[in-house]
Parts: C-alpha cells; structure tokens; sequence
C-alpha cells in the first residue's frame, strides 16, 4: 500500500492509539510515528517496543509538518488536550479522535478548534480489550472491527475520505452515524455492560467472605466481569459525559431486573424459562449475525 500519511501524531499511546500506529505501519501507510503524552515511561515503553519512532517534548515541535493527530486519551481529557493543540495546528493537518462518546468531544472541538473545524472528524473504533497500555497493543486490533464517524456539518468531505481511507489501511468497516444517535446505542451495548461488571465486581470484593466467593468463581463470573478489568480513568469519563443516557438505560435494565425478582418470588418457572429462550435465541442471532 502507499504512504498515506507521512508524519502520524498520536496523544496517547496506549491499546488504542498504539494498535493505529502499528496497523498502519504493517500496511506500509504510514511513514513517521510521534508519541506525546503524559507520562514519559509510558513512551519510552512504546518506542522501545517499535510503536512509536520518536517521543515528542512539547505539541510546537510534535504539530509541526504533522498530517494527522489522534488524540487516544481518555474523553475527560479531550477538552483540554484541543485546548493545547490548536495554536499549534498546522493548515492541513487532519485531526481526530477515538472517544467512547461524541458529544462531548463536538462540543469541545467547537469551543477550541473553531478554525479547524473543516479537518476534525470524530471517530470511535469499535474495538477494544479490557488490557491497556502500549503493550497491549497489537496490529490486527481493528481487521473486521467497525469504525464509527461522526462528521461535524463543517467537515471537509475531502477530510472524511482520508480518516476513511486510513482505518480501512487498519482492517476496518467504517460507517457514519449521527453523535446523538451513537451516545445513545453505546450507552445500552457498551457503557451500561460496563457498568454492570465493575458493579458486581465490587459488590462481591466489599463483602465480609469475598475470598470465599472469589475462590469458587468460573467461567461464568470469568465472562461476565471480563471488561471490569477495563481502564479505570478511561471508564469514569465515559460514564460522566454519557451519564443521561447511561441513566436511561440503567433504569430500563433496573425494570428488567424487577421482573426478574418478581418471577423468582413467585416460583414463576413457565414465564422465567420462556425469558431464557428469548435471551438465548437473541444472544444466538447477535453472534451469527455481527461475528459476536
């Protein structure tokens, strides 16, 4: 493949931003890799594991020449990471980001990148594991996986074509989808699951026999709390910028559960099957249809 992008520029260079640069590198798309972050180890790590080819000490020197910058940092860090760059975008450089949630990143790129709008393409990769870090990342993270853009009405079309161009240089499928409507379905099929695991994790680890309960856990409870392994600080932003619609979700689920206790109270065992068979033939169809 030929050279997309000659200088890449990632703010974060963990699972997600790290899995970018080194599926890019395996397709020959990219010609320069810059890392710039907070925390120094963490980009002397990624560079020497060939993540990154040089490390950035300030964003004057790593914006300069740069044809893309992806900013991989937890959402409740987008704000003020937009805030910073721009003084020091350069006129072309292509500009997006890997949020969990849209809203509150449009917003933020409205009140710091009002001159670079035409080139910031919010995106969210659908992909993802509960590991962290630039160890964690891996050039196949996105082969087959969606990647969904938001594109603000400012949006050079030209922009949107080449963000396009560069996750489909990683593996993906790339779909547009409008931010309300994203933040929406991800907080029912990715927040709240979230939710959920880290809940029950710490609802059992506060208990008086947690090492008893811990100790007789399987694949079960393995499957089910996977993802409370998650990235804290990554998983606390998302909750607070999504809360509203987290919130819904969450009272239809506690509503859910409801029912479910009234079945249990009254021995309802017809009514409590026939909700298994339904979940099961739901859970079934998910997995053939959309590879689960």
């Amino acid at each position: 493949m030929a050279v997309l992008i000659d200088k890449l520029v990632i703010c974060g260079v963990g699972l997600i931003g790290g899995s970018f640069a080194l599926a890019l590198r395996e397709a020959g798309a990219v010609g320069r890799i810059v890392g710039i972050g907070r925390r120094p180890s963490s980009l002397e790590q990624a560079r020497a594991l060939g993540v990154i080819d040089e490390i950035a000490a300030d964003w004057q020197n790593a914006l300069r020449g740069a044809d893309f910058v992806l900013l991989a940092v937890p959402v409740g860090q987008i704000d003020p990471v937009m805030a910073t760059i721009a003084p020091h975008l350069d006129a072309h450089t292509l500009i997006s980001d890997v949020g969990s949630t849209k809203g509150d990143v449009i917003a933020a790129a409205y009140r710091h990148l009002d001159a670079h709008l035409t080139r910031m393409v919010p995106a969210h990769p659908i992909a993802g594991t509960e590991k962290s870090g630039a160890q964690a990342a891996r050039a196949d993270l996105y082969r087959g996986r969606r990647v969904v853009l938001t594109p603000l009405p400012e949006n050079d079309a030209a922009a949107v074509g080449r963000l396009e161009k560069l996750w489909e240089a990683c593996g993906a499928t790339v779909v547009d989808m409008a931010p309300q409507d994203h933040d929406r379905i991800f907080a029912a099929v990715s927040h709240l699951p979230h939710l959920l695991a880290f809940g029950l994790v710490h609802d059992l680890a506060g208990r008086a026999n947690a090492e008893l309960l811990f100790s007789h856990a399987a694949s079960g409870f393995r499957d089910f709390t996977r993802i409370a392994g998650s990235h804290p600080e990554m998983w606390r932003d998302i909750c607070i910028a999504n809360r509203q619609a987290i919130v819904g979700e969450l009272d239809q689920y506690l509503a859910e559960l409801a029912y479910i206790r009234a079945l249990l109270l009254g021995g309802d065992g017809a009514r409590l099957e026939q909700l298994f068979e339904q979940a099961r033939q739901a859970r079934m169809t998910w997995g053939e249809r959309f590879g689960g």
